[in-house]
């Protein structure tokens, strides 16, 4: 782990030991592998954390004993028995905070038989989660390198072109693209052509793209853990009115959301400036899912744009903004930005063109 890692890491554990006091928590036991790699780095997948005021653990199997030498500082490391769950619960104090948002019911059950007689598990869930959502200049930078790979791909589909093409040969293109640059993807790439762009998560066939038709690309690469997240939708030569009038539709809705997002907005009303150019348009109907949402360790985490989302966008954000329309039958739209939130302009992440652009 560089210096730099080291800080960040150290920095985010101690946010949160600072968090237990506002909860009323002795210890906290931290078991989401995400949340785990967050906090300490540690990329295996068997791994725990204990922390309070006093000590920091970080246990893993025999397995991962090496790994987590070279990737977690700053915790007590301790190789943990073929009875993992045993071997954390003796390390339970007080009132334990755990996260009860990724415990299943039975490993809840087990917890509570093997700690100590006086311990108390406590709810905890969403407290690292909360602190994920502000992301720090580690992070920022691992997911700017990812959605500039992701640009690099979509620049390497339209030299190739998409006419003839089966939309299961360019998801896998596009994949490779991906690894030729030493990242991974956020996601199987959804990449549908005419009708089949109806589905907002469409899965590609084996069928090939037409002309004259619209193709929904939603790509995203992974770069150190983080992720990116980017759609596009491409022409494939002439359109009729209705595609085009689609398109530009959701080009407009999209710019004008993508300009209210600032620190301080509010989530639902972020997502009502799209949502209400879709409908005044009479395609209310055709925009089922939120605006955006948040992208970091996991491609859809917190801050959620939607009709029902809570609370605030705050600066070190970092959001999709992805309005989209889906016309069952024909076409469908969808233009998704990703950006870091701060106090003024957001920082657009993506780079593609959003003008339509004729793929052949």
């Amino acid at each position: 782990m560089s210096v730099s890692a080291e800080s960040a890491v150290e920095a985010r554990t101690d946010r949160l030991v600072r968090l237990l006091d506002d909860r009323e928590l002795d210890c906290l036991l931290v078991t989401n592998l995400v949340n785990v790699r967050y906090l300490t780095g540690f990329t295996g997948t068997n791994g725990a954390c204990v922390l309070s005021r006093e000590e920091r653990l970080f246990l893993t199997d025999f397995r991962y004993v090496e790994q987590a030498g070279g990737q977690v500082r700053g915790y007590e490391r301790v190789e943990a028995g073929r009875d993992m769950l045993g071997d954390l619960a003796k390390r339970l104090h007080g009132r334990a905070g755990f996260e009860d948002n990724h415990v299943t019911v039975e490993a809840h059950r087990k917890l509570g038989e093997k700690v100590a007689e006086g311990v108390e598990l406590v709810p905890a869930g969403g407290l690292i989660e909360g602190l994920r959502e502000v992301k720090d200049e580690l992070e920022l930078g691992a997911i700017r390198a990812a959605a500039a790979i992701a640009d690099e791909a979509y620049g390497q589909l339209r030299a190739r072109g998409l006419v003839g093409r089966t939309e299961r040969e360019v998801a896998l293109s596009l994949m490779r693209a991906l690894e030729d640059r030493r990242a991974g993807p956020s996601f199987p790439a959804i990449v549908a052509g005419g009708e089949h762009g109806a589905l907002p998560h469409a899965t590609p066939r084996d069928a090939e793209i037409p002309a004259n038709t619209l193709v929904v690309v939603d790509l995203g690469a992974q770069v150190d853990g983080y992720c990116s997240d980017c759609t596009r939708t491409f022409a494939t030569g002439q359109l009729d009115d209705v595609a085009l009038e689609a398109y530009e539709l959701v080009r407009r809705a999209q710019e004008e959301a993508l300009a209210s997002v600032r620190g301080g907005a509010s989530c639902p009303n972020v997502d009502a400036v799209a949502r209400d150019i879709i409908e005044a348009a009479g395609h209310g109907e055709h925009f089922g899912h939120g605006l955006g949402h948040g992208v970091g360790l996991e491609v859809h985490e917190a801050p959620r744009l939607g009709k029902t989302a809570e609370g605030e966008l705050r600066a070190g954000n970092v959001v999709t903004v992805e309005p989209g329309v889906y016309l069952p039958g024909a076409v469908g739209v969808r233009i998704e930005d990703l950006v870091v939130v701060t106090d003024g302009e957001p920082e657009v992440l993506t780079s593609c063109p959003k003008e339509l652009v004729t793929v052949s």
